[in-house]
């Protein structure tokens, strides 16, 4: 099989001839810049250029092609125009961050650097995103709508222009010929219906999804409405060249969903069913959903809104035991992550432990396919580069030397 047709069979429930496996092929699925630089010193690879960082806001690194192959990387993603910040992937230049790294970042990336903040991003003189020092990523400081309570009678949501749409059609058409990956598109506008929308003002958009549902209602209305326009632009664009539409939403903490049963029900299932059930009547995608946290009561929920995929499969959350996912929802739902705990043994743990704990989770996902192997969630600045090698290689030894299942 080419990386295409191992996807594709996987996203299906179909045989596969090894663990097929994302590495880099969403914006939660790559590696922190900090981390690649030492996994390329460990693998020994030559520096032909300075590292690219193609998302200042989680400082994720572009993976080259040299590292992807060498762990099996399947897919790739199409991302937009604009990743982060609403600054444009182009006109690359060098930046030297306080802790010493040099990468490549977008031309228009331009922090300033204030003493006790560390780097400060602005946009029209108001501080939008912070690095704080001895920080890896940005902190996002500008409101979005939830947050921001806007006037609906005259705030709309943000819809793809025709710049975005030409930059969609030509990238998923490169992609599509020059790559035999699977291609996975983060679409947008709109990004998130419950969490991502609260930005800037969390525990303010909460009071009011609890509060004011027939705001809570017309703000979805406007929402998915510009989703639906914006699916309809983005699938002539790009057609069957994607594979997966990617959706992102956090639902869950550690310990619990943020919100009850009942609430997603009445208010965040019907605005995400508009647009799921758009995406199943008209095109060939499978949809993926990025969701942090211990998911499973609302897991019924979301898939009758239409999820087919989900992402990262946090397993060391409470209730997302691996043979308890695999056992009550592995006939409806396509587990994409899975592998490792990140928080703890990825990040903490030796080799050894990374491998065995990586090979059990195989050993119960696996079975019937229906799985796709990824980090769970980015890989972060203090993972070690041996814990990474070890995370993939027993990936593609599962490959060779297939274990037994794994009881449940």
């Amino acid at each position: 099989m080419n990386s295409r047709e191992r996807i594709i069979a996987a996203i299906n429930r179909q045989p596969v001839d090894r663990v097929p496996i994302d590495f880099g092929g969403t914006r939660q699925s790559g590696i922190s810049v900090w981390a690649y630089v030492e996994l390329r010193k460990r693998l020994g690879f030559r520096e032909t250029a300075l590292p690219r960082v193609f998302d200042v806001y989680q400082m994720l690194a572009d993976i080259e092609q040299d590292v992807a192959e060498r762990f099996g990387a399947d897919c790739v993603a199409l991302n937009r125009p604009a990743v982060a910040f609403g600054l444009r992937n182009e006109h690359w230049k060098p930046f030297t961050f306080p802790s010493g790294l040099c990468a490549e970042v977008p031309g228009a990336f331009s922090p300033e650097f204030v003493a006790g903040r560390g780097l400060v991003l602005k946009r029209g003189g108001t501080a939008i995103a912070q690095m704080p020092e001895r920080s890896f990523y940005f902190d996002r400081l500008e409101k979005y709508p939830g947050a921001l309570h806007p006037d609906l009678a005259q705030w709309h949501a943000p819809r793809l222009d025709a710049v975005s749409l030409e930059h969609f059609h030509r990238e998923a058409d490169a992609l599509f010929r020059n790559t035999d990956k699977a291609v996975i598109a983060a679409m947008g506008p709109p990004y998130e219906l419950f969490n991502g929308i609260g930005q800037g003002g969390f525990e303010d958009w909460l009071m009011t999804f609890a509060s004011e549902p027939d705001y809570v209602d017309a703000l979805y209305a406007e929402l998915t409405d510009a989703w639906l326009e914006n699916l309809r632009g983005f699938h002539a664009a790009v057609g069957d060249r994607v594979q997966i539409i990617q959706i992102c939403d956090d639902f869950g903490t550690q310990h619990a969903p943020f919100l009850s049963v009942k609430m997603f029900r009445e208010r965040l299932l019907p605005a995400y069913r508009r647009g799921l059930d758009w995406i199943h009547a008209n095109t060939s995608w499978k949809v993926l959903l990025h969701s942090d946290g211990a998911l499973v009561p609302l897991l019924p929920s979301i898939i009758e809104m239409g999820v087919d995929i989900l992402n990262p499969v946090q397993t060391s959350a409470a209730g997302m035991e691996a043979a308890r996912l695999k056992r009550e929802f592995g006939d409806r739902l396509i587990f994409w992550g899975g592998s490792c705990d990140a928080q703890g043994t990825f990040a903490h743990g030796t080799p050894a432990e990374v491998a065995a704990e990586t090979e059990h989770n195989l050993r119960v996902f696996m079975p019937g396919s229906g799985f796709v192997f990824a980090p769970i969630h980015n890989i972060q600045a203090n993972v070690p580069p041996d814990n990474v090698i070890a995370l993939f290689d027993a990936a593609l030894r599962f490959e060779t030397q297939p274990l037994p299942a794994c009881p449940t």
